[in-house]
């Protein structure tokens, strides 16, 4: 039998990209990447990918872009605009899907979404799968936890002030790294069947606390947690110049951590890639360059 020609939207970005070169390497068939400026991929499409133009806000360019495509892997969009605009573009590219006879998709999704009043990031998750659910075609929800990576950016800040912030309380959050997420998104694309859900996790869940230890076990400064309310992280994030939409899912993700809905464990990683998922004590230690700087 031949291979299904595989297909990942949102290949210029981060995950995407590395999703497609896992393929290639890995000789899965045909591979697709969709992207809004195919000019910026030429890199991919030298190695063996078709790279194709496709815009989610116009959705008259993404029956050619899905065209022929078996499997897809959905990467959720960046818009973070408290609009509904997010929650439109993933609904444009799951209409698409169907009509260009795309048999499953995987959708990158986030840790226990659930509705809200007003558009936002894990709102638009948990309508994603539902618009996916109710397409009619197979599906695997990849609930990706949050990624351990995050941690370089906001580490750094915490190790040069001495003082890491955050609204978790003391609850535990279970960080993956991206590099594991590539893993699993690239062999779920590949061989999974049928409807499941997968909360894609690392190996246990750590604290802030445990987090300030772990920064200053690695960089040799002195790093402790101090958990805020919600509303004095939504005023600290504004006042230090995020948008008010990215700073209002920030807070949200802090505070579905203190409620306990990010210290979920899962065996997916380690099932779906034969490995072990990398903790939060090696990923750091790996990265200890960045954060020293």
């Amino acid at each position: 039998m031949s291979q299904p020609t595989l297909l990942v939207t949102g290949a210029g970005g981060h995950l995407g990209r590395l999703v497609v070169e896992t393929l290639l390497e890995s000789g899965a068939g045909k591979v697709i990447g969709t992207t809004r400026d195919p000019s910026k991929l030429a890199d991919l499409a030298a190695k063996g990918a078709e790279i194709r133009a496709a815009d989610f806000d116009r959705p008259e360019t993404l029956a050619a872009a899905f065209a022929g495509a078996d499997r897809m892997l959905l990467v959720s969009t960046d818009v973070i605009e408290k609009t509904g605009r997010r929650l439109g573009q993933h609904r444009n590219a799951v209409a698409a899907a169907v009509k260009a006879g795309v048999r499953h998709i995987a959708y990158l999704s986030g840790p226990s979404p659930y509705p809200t009043p007003e558009p936002s990031l894990i709102g638009d998750h948990f309508w994603t799968e539902q618009a996916i659910a109710a397409s009619g075609l197979d599906f695997t929800m990849l609930r990706d936890h949050i990624y351990a990576d995050m941690l370089l950016f906001s580490l750094p800040h915490a190790i040069a002030t001495g003082t890491l912030y955050t609204a978790t309380g003391n609850r535990g959050r279970n960080y993956v790294s991206r590099a594991d997420c590539v893993a699993v998104a690239a062999a779920v694309l590949e061989r999974a069947e049928g409807k499941s859900l997968l909360e894609v996790t690392g190996p246990a869940p750590v604290t802030q606390d445990e987090v300030a230890a772990l920064a200053s076990e690695v960089t040799g400064k002195p790093v402790k947690h101090v958990a805020l309310p919600a509303e004095a992280m939504r005023q600290g994030l504004a006042a230090a110049g995020l948008p008010p939409a990215m700073a209002e899912g920030l807070v949200a993700f802090d505070v579905a951590a203190a409620e306990g809905f990010h210290a979920i464990t899962t065996s997916v990683v380690k099932d779906w890639t034969g490995r072990e998922p990398e903790s939060v004590r090696d990923f750091l230690i790996a990265n200890a360059a960045a954060l020293k700087a």
